[in-house]
């Protein structure tokens, strides 16, 4: 059975659809007007191992924050829609990811729970792309997509120096946890209660 959803939301801010397969192979597709929020998006689906396409436009004009949080909104609404009543899933994962300098410790659980601890401090400087990049931004995604999904997110920093370093090293950590945490190794909910 596929576990794949599709989501479109529109609002005066944005509008996004989203385009998703769980047991995809990494196969990303992102355009959303934010060049390295599109990089950061692509890894999040190469690294799970999602197929996952997005399409985004937003009031860029004003600044960033109202796309990225929308996409983490829209992100989170389809992953909850296509992990369905989540049998069989291993639920839980953990993982530090390195790149060169930095290292970014995430922990993820299927809950139905929406938790976000969100322990990372960046150096100060925005991401100088066209246009810059504003780090705070990434807590924002994070929460919006938390929320949306109903999974509890851990992400801590534990070192680092570069900006772009972290919040890379952030992406691709949720991306390997998110592919652990997924995968089907039952047939029943791993849940004393029966439902996550």
């Amino acid at each position: 059975m596929s576990r794949g959803a599709n989501f479109n939301r529109t609002t005066n801010e944005t509008s996004i659809r989203i385009d998703l397969e769980i047991d995809g192979s990494g196969i990303a597709g992102v355009s959303t007007g934010i060049p390295f929020f599109d990089h950061m998006i692509d890894q999040l689906g190469r690294h799970s191992e999602f197929d996952l396409s997005v399409e985004a436009s937003g009031d860029l004009e004003i600044d960033a924050h109202h796309t990225v949080e929308d996409v983490g909104i829209a992100l989170g609404e389809c992953f909850k829609e296509a992990l369905a009543d989540k049998r069989g899933v291993r639920r839980f994962a953990s993982i530090t990811v390195p790149l060169d300098e930095a290292a970014v410790e995430v922990v993820v659980d299927l809950s139905g729970r929406a938790y976000l601890h969100y322990e990372v401090d960046f150096p100060g400087q925005k991401i100088l792309s066209d246009p810059p990049f504003d780090p705070q931004l990434i807590e924002e995604f994070w929460r919006a997509f938390v929320n949306a999904s109903g999974i509890t997110l851990h992400v801590v920093g534990r070192r680092g120096r570069n900006t772009h370093h972290i919040i890379e090293a952030t992406f691709k950590g949720v991306a390997r946890c998110l592919r652990e945490a997924v995968r089907v190794e039952g047939e029943g909910v791993p849940s004393t209660k029966g439902t996550l």
